[in-house]
């Protein structure tokens, strides 16, 4: 039987335009589920801050600045309405799910009408719970839009026209070639595991495939770094990162 807390890789990665991470802070007084939807962020490349009461979150928000808010809703110190009005006061268009272990519809409408933005209740699928904070933090504008072209270094990727060039050079790509590409380029600098990439571009589950993904990644080396600085980089053990040439991954 799968996790309740069970994460999805199916889902955009989501960043500010600058490029750094979307921060998220999670208030639960519960560790080990703060830890679970913490790991669940990470995973999705958010930055995450846990607080475990509404005073400890309150001073926490104003250093930290989050972009999305997951709140509790039975919190010592002050529940997590009260925390959510608190920290509107400084950050008022922060958007808000809640958490709560209460199925009452009472409770859901008490949440919402504090300036919540979503809910979800206790237990719940990680996945569901990443769908839902994609959503609010889309809707909210802080994260970068799609755009028509990805640009890493001297490498242009062109997701309209499938146009794909390196300083100024043409290169002509295959189907699967391209949608490899551009999955790294969707998250340059980031190390992407082999069943990641087999998940995104092939569509099926790891399981002893790791040989086509090795060969596809050869083929854009021959095409992309052949006779240049190189841009797609081997982790050992991890997969692979893709960054401009002379730049440290993160």
């Amino acid at each position: 039987m799968a996790s309740p807390y069970s994460t999805t890789n199916n889902l955009p990665q989501l960043s500010h335009p600058d490029g750094s991470p979307i921060r998220a802070l999670v208030v639960d007084d519960e560790p080990s589920l703060a830890e679970l939807m913490s790991m669940g962020l990470r995973m999705a490349g958010w930055s995450v801050a846990v607080a475990g009461d509404g005073p400890a979150a309150v001073k926490l928000a104003k250093d930290f600045r989050p972009d999305v808010l997951v709140l509790d809703v039975m919190l010592p110190g002050f529940d997590g309405v009260e925390l959510l009005g608190r920290i509107r006061a400084f950050a008022p268009e922060v958007p808000a799910l809640f958490l709560t272990a209460k199925d009452d519809v009472q409770d859901r409408i008490t949440g919402l009408a504090a300036g919540g933005d979503d809910y979800v209740t206790k237990p719940f699928s990680m996945e569901e719970v990443l769908l839902r904070l994609h959503r609010l933090v889309q809707r909210s504008g802080v994260a970068a839009m799609d755009a028509a072209e990805l640009m890493v270094g001297d490498l242009i990727l062109n997701v309209d026209t499938r146009e794909v060039s390196r300083a100024g050079q043409d290169i002509a790509l295959t189907a699967t070639q391209f949608e490899l590409l551009r999955y790294l380029m969707e998250n340059p600098r980031r190390v992407i595991s082999k069943a990641q990439i087999l998940d995104r571009v092939w569509d099926y589950d790891f399981g002893g495939q790791a040989n086509i993904v090795e060969l596809y990644i050869s083929y854009l080396r021959k095409k992309i770094d052949a006779g240049r600085p190189p841009m797609i980089h081997t982790v050992r053990g991890a997969g692979y990162v893709i960054k401009a040439a002379g730049q440290a991954s993160e």
